[in-house]
């Protein structure tokens, strides 16, 4: 039988304990890991002196408003017998306020609490694909395929039956900011129509999502699996439930029909949704402090094994949240990149070719499966490692588990520069002796699916828009038959 988490249920449960205060209630929110465990490599640390992260270490527990810390804090505590809170209450009870210091990235975690993250995604990840989530939708954020007017119409539609009277809840709505004076939207028509539409009729920006993420309940794209992976990288941390209609060319992860859009969402907000947690990637850059004119320092010993604690190689320059690949290449050179590739703090091989690519389960069909990797079910949580062009006919694919962190670096000696990009976005040069770690995130992207919807889904995708194992089917045999003298046939 078919579960469903209400969004009042833990109210509810929670309103003969009303002596909690707000911040216990925030408790809920956050995934917590043990303390006593040993540090990676400093390296691959913020120094251990900014008075920010001193804070965070220090501090037990913090608050974030991602849902899916809180449905993993719930799991912990149904273990142990404590009450759980619903997701939804504690969502939108802090949407007035500021969200916390959330920067604790996934590099700063020891292998045990990375290991314990990613077993606790996965599990909740399983329990979620069989029920069903009813939220608490107030604030709703649009996003509409870039650079196609056709779409923006179809926007329009949608903007204006979720602001109309008839709807039970009087959603704010947030929509691009280009389209404020767009004539096409006509955003003055809508209100005129509805003068309450004014204050309800919102527009949002990159800084706004960067900044402000905790705002919105719920996302909508109109689009491809491009629309949807610009969802992702606006928000790189927090990101809401994001439903997305198929507007585009292929659609691996767009998996609901425009044309019965009133139906689906009617459905979502009254009856709930079933949700399907994506594994991303959080990538740091890490600059050298070696002069690059400097070439007698080596990678592979500056990577393994441990540093003086006044004597730092590397420091972060930039952190990014993917969901489909990293890639480091070449670029603009003429010739083949040289890059070396580290395991935690194991050295695992030098590559010679044109680039490397890292992706998640959800890029497997995109730039790794081009390159040759392997194709592979969303529901695994590995990293796929896949040379592009490999000046050796020895190498091959290569699946990791997504408890480790993996680090691709130029070598000292390189002859020329790298290149990397994130998701196809901010291209980044990587001089020798640079390198990005990369890891799971802590920040899955919840993608809504189809009530019902199971992994036969993914291999009906693939046959569909990839054509895979597409072929006539074999002929049987047809037995040859004699002809005998009496005029019987023979077998």
């Amino acid at each position: 039988m078919e579960q469903a988490i209400d969004s009042q249920a833990g109210k509810e449960d929670m309103d003969g304990a009303s002596s909690a205060s707000e911040s216990e209630y925030q408790h809920q929110l956050e995934v917590m890991f043990d303390e006593d465990s040993a540090k990676r490599r400093k390296s691959s640390l913020v120094s251990s002196e900014n008075p920010k992260l001193a804070e965070q270490a220090a501090r037990k527990k913090a608050a974030t408003s991602c849902f899916v810390h809180q449905l993993l804090e719930n799991t912990k505590q149904s273990r142990i017998g404590q009450p759980a809170l619903s997701y939804s209450d504690d969502y939108n009870s802090d949407k007035a306020s500021e969200p916390r210091d959330q920067n604790i990235h996934s590099r700063l975690l020891t292998k045990r609490q990375l290991s314990e993250m990613a077993i606790g995604v996965r599990e909740l990840s399983k329990k979620l694909g069989s029920i069903r989530l009813k939220l608490k939708v107030r604030t709703i954020f649009l996003l509409t395929k870039a650079h196609d007017s056709d779409l923006i119409e179809l926007t329009r539609n949608i903007a204006e039956w979720l602001l109309a009277k008839q709807r039970d809840t009087e959603y704010t709505v947030y929509v691009e900011n280009t389209l404020e004076h767009n004539r096409k939207f006509d955003a003055q028509g809508l209100v005129l129509q509805d003068p309450s539409i004014q204050d309800r009729l919102k527009y949002w920006d990159n800084e706004l999502c960067r900044r402000h993420p905790h705002l919105f309940d719920f996302a909508i794209t109109l689009g491809g699996d491009g629309t949807l992976l610009y969802a992702s990288w606006l928000f790189q941390r927090i990101v809401p439930p994001v439903l997305s209609f198929a507007l585009g060319s292929l659609g691996f992860l767009t998996k609901f029909d425009y044309a019965d859009y009133q139906e689906t969402l009617g459905t979502a907000f009254k009856h709930g949704i079933t949700v399907s947690l994506r594994l991303r990637f959080e990538a740091t850059i890490m600059r050298t402090q070696t002069a690059h004119e400097d070439r007698k320092h080596d990678l592979i010993e500056q990577l393994v094994g441990d540093e003086a604690e006044n004597n730092l190689t590397h420091k972060p320059d930039g952190s990014y949240t993917i969901l489909n690949d990293i890639v480091v290449d070449r670029g603009p050179n003429p010739t083949m990149s040289s890059t070396e590739l580290f395991l935690d703090e194991k050295f695992m091989t030098s590559v010679q070719a044109d680039g490397v690519c890292v992706a998640t389960p959800t890029g497997s069909t995109a730039y790794n499966l081009a390159a040759g990797g392997s194709l592979c079910h969303p529901d695994n949580p590995v990293i796929l490692v896949t040379a592009i062009c490999a000046h050796t006919l020895s190498f091959r694919p290569v699946i990791l588990p997504d408890t480790i962190v993996l680090r691709v670096g130029v070598p000292y000696d390189a002859r020329t520069s790298s290149w990397a990009s994130f998701d196809g976005r901010e291209r980044v040069e990587l001089q020798p002796g640079d390198y990005v770690t990369i890891s799971a995130s802590r920040y899955p992207f919840a993608n809504v699916m189809p009530q019902g919807s199971s992994g036969e889904d993914w291999i009906g995708s693939i046959s569909k828009t990839l054509n895979w194992n597409s072929r006539q089917k074999q002929k049987s045999f047809k037995e040859w038959e004699e002809q005998k003298a009496d005029g019987k046939t023979k077998t």
